[in-house]
């Protein structure tokens, strides 16, 4: 039996040690680091994000987290230039409608062997279906919004307008006979902001039925611009250019850029997303009457889709599970609830939804709340080719139709012909 020298046995385990020892030169394996890049960008949803990285530190002394700050005017072009460079952050904050191409191009973890099943059972399977490509889920849905109408609750009252719950919305049809009645004298009853039109148009056409992207035996997807799809499109270029009771002026714009309007008695409501409650918070002049009202109703009902905020996890992470354990951490209820009133959004988690602090009439969060049990999936969550479909095609056609520039027949063909034939590059 041949033996090796003492000599380089000792040398084996020189190198052996070495590559044990941490960064801090101390001899003892280094704790493990993990690089949350967070999207919070209110200051109290960044202070809330913080704190409780701070505290996960603090209980995790193996485990460590370094808070990375991104931004959402560049996070996708950011995260595919990171996961490309073999630099991507091991936790991603991102929207579960940006997810389709970098979970198809295998640069997400797929979650469903790494969450807890206390997670997976808390939120409700319409949210799991936000991030579920193919046969994976490639985030955790966490946060979400409806989008309501805030109005002026002075000018609805001196109206006489009947004033809608979640339990008695407006129909489409009635929700334009409002605006036409509380429009005139340079004043309109509603400001469309529809600097990017095209998710606002799809999620509130699921109420009337629409669903615009259709996936055939084939798993191929096509696009067909149907009766339920033309609800939502035809009341905002009614309103904008047979009544009159939509303001031009704002159908390129974005939704802050309509609040000086807002409050100086330009226009009675303004469809918005539900977080936008705490700039108007912040910026109303004092003594200004503004609340909730859920967005009109179709056939559908209430419905409308969403794009849910999402926690992934980078493929090429070497520590998933403890990322998948510092996830499932951040969402607890009672931390989901933490994000959630920072973030002045809704959880989707069943139990933090429960919560009080969700269901009281300060700021019209129970409106909101009521809400939560008709939020679907963005009919285009799932479609390849999306981001080009949108930009190139949708956003055009879409904008041209409400300016009156173009008829709902070619607006059909540019969404049908022109969409199905991007569409069909990402198919083949």
């Amino acid at each position: 039996m041949r033996t090796r020298p003492l000599s380089a046995l000792v040398v084996v385990l020189a190198l052996l040690l070495a590559g044990c020892t941490g960064d801090d030169g101390g001899g003892s394996v280094g704790p493990v680091t993990l690089r949350f890049q967070s999207l919070a960008w209110q200051e109290e949803s960044v202070e809330v994000n913080k704190e409780l990285v701070k505290e996960w530190n603090a209980t995790h002394p193996d485990v460590r987290v370094e808070y990375v700050q991104g931004s959402w005017d560049s996070v996708h072009d950011q995260l595919l230039t990171s996961f490309e460079g073999g630099e991507a952050p091991d936790i991603i904050h991102d929207a579960s409608d940006d997810l389709a191409d970098f979970a198809y191009g295998g640069y997400l973890a797929d979650l469903t062997d790494l969450l807890p099943e206390r997670l997976r059972s808390d939120i409700p399977r319409r949210s799991w279906e936000t991030a579920t490509f193919g046969d994976g889920i490639y985030g955790v849905p966490f946060l979400q919004e409806p989008r309501v109408l805030i109005a002026n609750a002075t000018w609805l009252k001196e109206a006489g307008v009947r004033v809608p719950t979640p339990e008695h919305p407006w129909s489409w049809s009635e929700f334009r006979k409002v605006t036409e009645r509380l429009s005139g004298n340079g004043r309109y009853g509603v400001a469309w902001p529809l600097k990017e039109p095209v998710s606002a148009t799809l999620n509130l056409s699921l109420s009337a039925g629409g669903r615009l992207f259709h996936r055939g035996a084939d798993g191929k997807v096509t696009i067909r611009f149907r009766a339920g799809d033309q609800v939502v499109p035809r009341t905002i270029h009614d309103q904008a250019n047979t009544d009159r009771s939509a303001s031009p002026t704002t159908l390129g714009s974005g939704g802050s850029d309509t609040l000086p309007g807002f409050f100086g008695g330009r226009y009675a409501m303004v469809p918005l997303g539900f977080s936008y409650r705490q700039q108007i918070v912040q910026q109303a002049p004092k003594g200004f009457d503004w609340q909730v009202l859920p967005a009109p109703a179709g056939a559908d009902g209430l419905t409308q889709g969403v794009s849910p905020q999402t926690l992934s996890i980078a493929e090429d992470s070497p520590h998933k599970r403890e990322a998948a354990a510092f996830i499932d951490f951040l969402l607890r209820p009672q931390n989901m609830v933490r994000l959630a009133l920072g973030d002045w959004m809704l959880p989707t988690g069943t139990e933090a939804l429960r919560d009080p602090a969700l269901h009281t009439t300060d700021d019209d969060w129970a409106t909101g709340t009521a809400l939560a049990a008709h939020l679907r999936s963005a009919p285009a969550q799932s479609v390849r080719g999306y981001p080009e479909w949108k930009d190139k095609v949708a956003t055009p056609a879409f904008q041209e139709y409400y300016s009156g520039a173009i008829g709902l027949g070619e607006l059909r063909r540019r969404l049908e012909e022109d969409g199905n034939l991007v569409l069909a590059r990402y198919q083949r």
